[in-house]
């Protein structure tokens, strides 16, 4: 390995990150790297935080202490001596570029075709010329097995479908990190597989990705590590096979006994 690539930063890192919704604490110092390249799944039940972190880490959402960084770049902040100062609304959009996000309803505009759908932000938000957009869409949707419903409407779509044109419409944006907030968990179960099926070919592909999910299949197969959140701390983290196969934590054996 070159000295490069030893000090490149991780794509994610998240040091003592804390986020409260009123008196509510939903984030109590989490700490956590994805390297460039790896798959962070985070697991846990409803209300542990997991959706709140991966809101922080495109700044959806506010941390309101620690810090998080994305390509060595803090998320949402400047710098300033030993004071951190918030960005813009316009300068957090510009960040937001590179973070591309998939949600667990597909929020799809209803009155645009899919093609229209995965064209809109490269061509308003980065100003890319429709031709070269339009070219990069249906490289996309090819990519995601929907070359055929360029010109369908979302509402003519199974949840499956959407959902793929909903990872074509954020991989037209050349993110260089993946977010999915349980992508297929809206979906009915047929219809799960052929979203992992995209979302593996993707973490192949070199994507660095974190997704929440329940999916512990997937985990187990793609995933590089698995960090377990409850309470708003990270309770277990991991490689995955090991963390499903023989966790250490009560809390996590009581989790998984559920799901497995």
């Amino acid at each position: 390995m070159s000295a490069v690539e030893t000090t490149a930063p991780p794509m994610v890192r998240a040091d003592r990150v804390c986020k409260s919704f009123g008196t509510l604490q939903v984030l109590k110092g989490i700490s956590l790297e994805v390297a460039k390249g790896e798959v962070l799944c985070l697991i846990g039940p409803s209300g542990s935080g997991k959706s709140t972190f991966l809101r922080c880490v495109n700044h959806l959402e506010v941390v309101n202490a620690g810090r998080l960084y994305v390509d060595g770049d803090l998320i949402g902040y400047r710098e300033r001596g030993d004071k951190l100062y918030e960005m813009s609304p316009k300068d957090a959009a510009k960040q937001r570029r590179d973070i591309g996000m998939v949600f667990q309803h597909f929020n799809l505009f209803p009155h645009r075709t899919v093609l229209e759908n995965v064209i809109e932000a490269p061509t308003q938000v980065k100003k890319q010329k429709k031709d070269a957009a339009l070219a990069r869409a249906r490289e996309l949707l090819d990519r995601v097995g929907l070359a055929d419903k360029a010109d369908t409407y979302p509402a003519q779509l199974s949840g499956g479908q959407q959902q793929r044109v909903a990872i074509a419409r954020a991989l037209a944006m050349e993110p260089k990190l993946m977010l999915f907030d349980e992508p297929t968990s809206a979906l009915d179960p047929e219809l799960v597989g052929e979203v992992l099926g995209v979302m593996r070919e993707l973490a192949a592909s070199g994507m660095t990705m974190v997704v929440v999910t329940h999916e512990m299949g997937f985990a187990r197969e793609v995933a590089d590590q698995l960090v377990f959140m409850d309470g708003g701390v990270v309770v277990e983290k991991g490689d995955p096979r090991e963390v499903l196969a023989n966790p250490q934590h009560e809390r996590t054996k009581s989790f998984l006994s559920k799901l497995l």
